[in-house]
């Protein structure tokens, strides 16, 4: 396998690419770049005649987004750990729009969950008892077991979901994703198992084993930028100029009810009355999808989102009533570390969630301790975050004896975060 290192002068952005065996068309690089083949080695220099940055070249427009999002501090809006907050005011949402209480919308993502592709690379994920979290909660915790999936990860769900879709041509044009690592996976194995080309990019702060398991799966990988926000400028505005297909990680109702199946999994699976499902968020897709079809069918069970502290966009947009922009966002938990949360994903978690619980690295760290010493299981930060936010909201209103659910959204830990996961988890511990 050959890697090509892309290092731009000091005043340009940023990137490395690295691929399989393919050779790199770099037209849509027009800044000084300096490329090093480590396979053979070999240094090139590459000078356009117009050193401009490609943002400045065509200036990108996020997904769907018509005007600039506010931009506000993860700690404007803080509360106590376990307590439920940024609750959605619901008296005047989508009144009248589609027929009385958007029954059309709600029927058609229930038909897309319904009969959502995702059991051609996905499993049906178990639902397990935790024996040893539930006596140390006074409350029956239960686990969905999307860490177990082929990638690790539940993003699979989604991604596959959205590309089977596609139709020959698209499929034949190639798609391409922006990622902090597990959407990068699942797009990379559905692009593998429908036979199309995939490029994937991810910020530089991406975890070694997420990108590292995408070039395995034959895909291209571009490592760009520090947010996630900057690695999907770059992929949207190199969609249009290829004429790639984007499949986005969460801002789309194909993805949405991919994840979707999760929520269908788990009512089918329960045997009890459920109090609450507890789901991490990131832009919005996992929670939106399952909110969509637990709340149409089982509308008393509460959906509750679980953000960290430094990365909480989305209890930040239900708080200001509209989709806010981080300033930052604390990359501890790097597979829900985004600045902004999707369109349609910030829509339906308005009309339909509970509520989003936050919870800070140490519960985080703690959490992945119990979920080790509860089967010897190693979750990824981000797959870890329900947990924490399900042991928080427990303890902090005394529930006894309740059914909840946490879904344990990934595994693909990397091996050197193990030492400070165990220090911030003893220290909690003490």
């Amino acid at each position: 396998m050959e890697t090509l290192c892309l290092a731009p002068s000091p005043s340009s952005l940023l990137l490395t690419t690295r691929h399989n065996n393919q050779k790199k068309n770099l037209r849509h690089q027009p800044c000084t770049i300096t490329a090093v083949l480590t396979n053979p080695a070999e240094v090139i220099s590459l000078k356009p005649s117009t050193p401009l940055n490609p943002f400045e070249k065509a200036p990108h427009k996020p997904f769907h987004q018509t005007q600039p999002l506010k931009k506000v501090s993860a700690e404007s809006l803080k509360y106590e750990s376990g307590f439920l907050g940024a609750v959605p005011d619901k008296s005047g949402l989508d009144k009248g729009r589609e027929g009385n209480n958007n029954i059309h919308d709600a029927m058609s993502y229930l038909t897309k969950i319904l009969t959502s592709n995702v059991y051609d690379v996905s499993i049906e994920s178990p639902l397990d008892y935790a024996p040893k979290l539930s006596e140390k909660l006074h409350a029956n915790l239960w686990l969905k077991r999307e860490d177990l999936q082929p990638v690790f990860s539940f993003k699979i769900r989604g991604a596959y979901n959205m590309m089977a879709k596609l139709s020959r041509q698209q499929l034949a044009r190639g798609v391409i994703c922006s990622s902090a690592g597990n959407h990068a996976q699942g797009v990379a194995l559905s692009a593998q198992k429908l036979g199309c080309s995939a490029v994937i990019v991810m910020p530089l702060t991406t975890p070694k084993i997420k990108w590292k398991t995408v070039e395995k799966l034959g895909a291209t990988v571009v490592l760009i930028g520090e947010w996630y926000d900057e690695a999907e400028a770059y992929a949207q505005q190199r969609a249009k100029d290829e004429g790639l297909i984007f499949v986005h990680p969460f801002d789309h109702p194909d993805v949405i009810a991919g994840q979707g199946t999760i929520g269908m999994e788990i009512m089918r699976q329960v045997q009890s009355p459920l109090h609450a499902i507890f789901v991490p968020v990131g832009g919005g897709g996992l929670i939106a999808g399952i909110a969509a079809y637990v709340k149409r069918v089982h509308p008393k069970v509460k959906i509750i989102g679980v953000e960290a502290y430094d990365a909480n966009a989305m209890a930040l947009s239900i708080h200001h009533g509209k989709r806010i922009m981080l300033e930052r966002a604390g990359g501890f938990a790097d597979g829900i570390a985004v600045k902004k949360v999707g369109e349609e994903t910030f829509r339906l978690c308005r009309e339909l969630i509970d509520g989003v619980v936050l919870v800070d690295h140490d519960a985080i760290c703690a959490s992945i301790k119990d979920m080790f010493e509860e089967n010897r299981s190693i979750l990824e930060p981000a797959g870890a975050v329900a947990i924490a936010g399900a042991e928080t909201y427990c303890k902090y209103y005394g529930l006894k004896g309740e059914n909840v659910v946490a879904i344990t959204s990934g595994a693909n830990m990397n091996f050197d975060r193990l030492g400070l996961v165990s220090q911030l988890a003893v220290g909690r511990c003490e």
